[in-house]
């Protein structure tokens, strides 16, 4: 007679319907701000994580990575692609997925959907860094590409900063477009723009979210005026970059984890020498984030795997009393843990 699965066995698996539940459930703003402060809890507690630049399998069309970590309990990694000819055929550039565990046994204890949760820790960890290094008072953003993640960022911006004006831009006019109806009864005031250029003017807080797998000038030194925070974080790959080099001479420059950043960020431009401050150094008071108002600051982001297990860990909490998961059996777990054969045989 066939083994019915232990309750170790079972695993909570989080779909994309139930994200999506859940997120409505929670509420994106209050979710937006919820997992802000737990990746920036997390960043409080850098030296506790496993770190390692993420694990990289490369192609002409895209790439295909994993992201670990661990905090000495929990183990976590993210399976992400980026794809941007996806697009063409109708699909997605990113998508992901994710898993906990246990590090004391090894057993999993959550498997859920992360391309929406992508899309959120993107936007709270941008949020995150600009809370210690955007103008005070900043009200108006430029979003320059207004693909899948653009209205999590400009939501993130406003319910963490205060930002109230967000100016679109991307060459794609239906993107745009888009995002100007997706943000209808946001709270915030649309403009669409037709450059960057104009898109920029006025705008504390500039981000930079393209998808075309090239070295990129999205912005050139001449368009960056001193004072604003510029949140770079379409560059997430060797030869993939934003920013005109000479922008990164006159900006401060903050990161994530260097030996990542610097194969894959807009810092990949300059020398190796060139220099950066770790955004968790800022987070923990060690050093000076935006120091006065002159100053140009850059937010090198390009994603990193203890930003995936702040999310992961958080959906795990809020999963509690809910019904938006299943339970799914992923692992073979045999009353006798020797006889694993026997419980084969036993299922014929």
């Amino acid at each position: 007679m066939p083994q019915s699965p232990s309750e170790k066995a079972l695993i909570p698996f989080v779909s994309v319907e139930n994200m999506m539940r859940l997120v409505h459930h929670v509420g994106i703003e209050t979710m937006l701000v919820e997992l802000t402060d737990v990746i920036e809890e997390d960043f409080r507690r850098w030296e506790s994580f496993d770190k390692t630049p993420r694990i990289a399998s490369h192609s002409r069309e895209g790439v295909i990575e994993l992201m670990p970590t661990s905090d000495g309990v929990l183990y976590g990694f993210k399976y992400v692609n980026g794809h941007p000819s996806n697009k063409v055929e109708g699909l997605q550039t990113v998508t992901a997925f994710g898993l906990l565990a246990k590090v004391s046994t090894g057993y999993p204890v959550l498997l859920t959907e992360m391309t929406l949760l992508t899309a959120l820790r993107t936007a709270a960890t941008s949020a995150m860094a600009a809370r210690h290094l955007a103008p005070k008072g900043a009200k108006v953003m430029a979003m320059i590409g207004n693909g899948a993640q653009a209205e999590f960022q400009a939501l993130a911006m406003k319910v963490v900063l205060g930002i109230e004006e967000v100016r679109l831009y991307d060459i794609d006019r239906r993107a745009t477009e888009k995002t100007v109806r997706n943000l209808e009864g946001s709270g915030l005031r649309v403009t669409a723009c037709t450059s960057a250029q104009s898109a920029i003017e006025g705008a504390a807080i500039i981000t930079t979210c393209t998808a075309d797998k090239q070295f990129a000038t999205i912005l050139t030194d001449n368009m960056v005026g001193a004072g604003v925070h510029i949140n770079a974080i379409g560059g997430d790959c060797p030869g993939k970059t934003e920013l005109h080099r000479d922008i990164l001479l006159r900006a401060d420059t903050f990161v994530e984890y260097p030996p990542q950043t610097r194969i894959e960020g807009e810092i990949q431009q300059m020398a190796p020498d060139y220099p950066v401050t770790e955004l968790w150094r800022v987070v923990r008071g060690e050093a000076e984030g935006r120091r006065d108002a002159g100053q140009i600051t850059l937010f090198d982001s390009v994603g990193f795997a203890t930003e995936d297990f702040s999310a992961l860990r958080y959906v795990r909490e809020k999963l509690k009393g809910t019904d938006f998961y299943q339970e799914i059996d992923i692992i073979a777990d045999p009353d006798d843990p020797r006889d694993l054969f026997g419980m084969l045989q036993r299922a014929r």
